[in-house]
């Protein structure tokens, strides 16, 4: 039996909406790291399809964070904002 290398991962270039929101939530303290990775998947879906609201986006990707939802959204809009993105 053999063993194949894994295929080559493309990441995408810092400056694409996929990496821009997961970035935005690398320093929220979650429980577990899936539940960063939900949150920044609901954070994109929410820049890319713009439904609802920016707190709704958060809420309702049920990561369990270990900081107040409010100090979420301000952390997630600063970095935001520092990335060019106005959520306003």
């Amino acid at each position: 039996m053999t063993t194949v290398a894994p295929s080559k991962v493309k990441e995408f270039s810092a400056t694409s909406l996929e990496k821009i929101a997961y970035k935005s939530v690398e320093t929220i303290p979650t429980r577990e790291p899936n539940d960063q990775h939900r949150l920044g998947y609901c954070i994109w879906k929410f820049l890319s399809e713009r439904q609802g609201t920016f707190e709704e986006a958060i809420h309702t990707a049920g990561a369990r964070i270990l900081i107040p939802e409010s100090d979420v959204v301000r952390i997630v809009k600063e970095s935001l904002k520092q990335s060019g993105i106005a959520l306003d």
